[in-house]
């Protein structure tokens, strides 16, 4: 059997149609009827929701909640979504969640978690054939909707934004793709295989728009290696329910978890790049006045068990209302990793449930946390744990800040805000 080429020649992709076909006539021929596609397509989506095929690489963690927040949204609103991803399980609710059959039982990632074993593999480290071996699989799952879409959304600059691109392009259908941190963050540290960052790059230069959660984003990770106008970009944060975040504590969280009147909350996964190691030393600043409490799991646990010496505890892994009430109770949010973030959903939560975050400076968090709602540090435990006891000791700033964080969440990082711009762009982007 052949191996499967991703470059075959009836894609329409202008690099994919320069190497595979010599005839340009051919090429002339197929650029026009794209072109009429694409006309007919603009005609019949006057006057009608949309129906959009999300994809992604796999079921994600952050980058996997918001977009299953965007397609429980636009299905909400009326519009037809397919939602695609390997294991899809339960999806996202209210979508037609279809699952992409991998060819084998190793998903593809952005990034690597420890934790998970062999059970997966970063393409940044796939050599080609590997890489392009999956390529096939999540195109079948585009091909099976395709017909029914008027815009195709993919998640990720990886092989689900080339498979985005083939299938878009052979049914003359609009694309568009959300590019997260985490997927191009390797290409600057010279990952990914050089013909797959080129089909990447091909996909990314030729989508009708590009979702970004900030400029940080924007600017220092995707325009510092693809060179690409400012206005084929949109800046949109990811979005919360306001619903399951407010000041206040709970009976019921106080008993299941026996909360002390005052403490720190530490989410997130329990890994190095996550920085829970740097939470731990900070805690020597400030453990006298108040505990504490990580939630989330991974393979740092026993380490950070054992750092902590009595100055908090680990919670595990906890349900979302769980997640959600315990950040509502705490009196600070803490968080401190090894890179730089893209955007960092815990913090826009905290601000939510008046909760002020307190993290380490640079990336986007300067997007969501400003001077009046928290504390960015310089990037040293010293730094963090000194900040966050000054907080804990000045209550009406603590209070002032738990107040300006929750106009701050309602004003920009609320779902019924971001929704209707999530959906008003996309629907110029169909129609384009």
């Amino acid at each position: 059997m052949a191996a499967y080429d991703p470059k075959q020649p009836f894609s329409l992709c202008p690099k994919t149609a320069e190497l595979t076909s010599r005839n340009g006539a051919l090429v002339h021929h197929r650029a026009i009827r794209l072109h009429q596609l694409r006309q007919d397509h603009r005609y019949a989506m006057k006057n009608k929701k949309m129906s959009v095929a999300i994809l992604l690489l796999n079921a994600g963690r952050g980058s996997g909640e918001v977009a299953r927040q965007q397609a429980h949204y636009l299905a909400a609103s009326g519009c037809r979504v397919f939602f695609m991803h390997p294991n899809i399980g339960p999806g996202a609710q209210g979508a037609i969640n279809r699952n992409v059959e991998l060819h084998t039982p190793v998903i593809p990632v952005h990034e690597n978690l420890p934790s998970a074993g062999r059970a997966q593999e970063q393409v940044a480290q796939m050599p080609y054939e590997r890489a392009v071996s999956y390529l096939r699989d999540y195109e079948r799952a585009l091909e099976s909707v395709i017909d029914d879409v008027d815009i195709v959304f993919g998640h990720h600059a990886n092989i689900s934004a080339i498979a985005t691109a083939n299938i878009a392009n052979r049914a003359g259908k609009p694309y568009v793709l959300f590019l997260h941190g985490t997927g191009i963050e390797p290409r600057h540290d010279g990952m990914y295989d050089d013909r797959v960052w080129s089909m990447i790059q091909e996909a990314i230069e030729g989508a009708s728009g590009i979702l970004v959660t900030t400029e940080y984003v924007r600017d220092q990770l995707v325009r510092g290696l693809i060179d690409l106008p400012v206005e084929r970009f949109r800046v949109l944060p990811c979005g919360i329910d306001l619903d399951e975040f407010s000041s206040g504590r709970s009976e019921e969280i106080e008993r299941k978890y026996s909360l002390p009147e005052k403490y720190v909350i530490c989410p997130g996964a329990l890994t190095a790049s996550k920085g829970p190691q740097n939470v731990v030393e900070a805690t020597l600043e400030y453990a006298d006045i108040a505990p504490t409490i990580f939630i989330g799991d991974g393979e740092l646990r026993k380490q950070i068990e054992a750092s902590l010496n009595g100055r908090g505890r680990l919670l595990g892994f906890v349900s979302a209302e769980d997640k959600a009430a315990l950040i509502n109770a705490a009196s600070v949010l803490v968080a401190a990793p090894e890179k730089k973030e893209h955007f960092g959903i815990i913090y826009a939560e905290g601000l939510a449930a008046g909760t002020p975050p307190v993290a380490y400076e640079g990336g986007g968090v300067s997007s969501i946390v400003t001077q009046e709602t928290g504390i960015l540090t310089e990037r040293n435990p010293k730094s963090l744990g000194l900040a966050i006891r000054a907080l804990l000791t000045q209550p009406q700033r603590l209070a002032m800040m738990a107040k300006k964080g929750r106009l701050r969440a309602e004003e920009n990082f609320s779902w019924h805000k971001l929704g209707p711009n999530l959906e008003e762009w996309l629907t110029r982007m169909a129609s384009s």
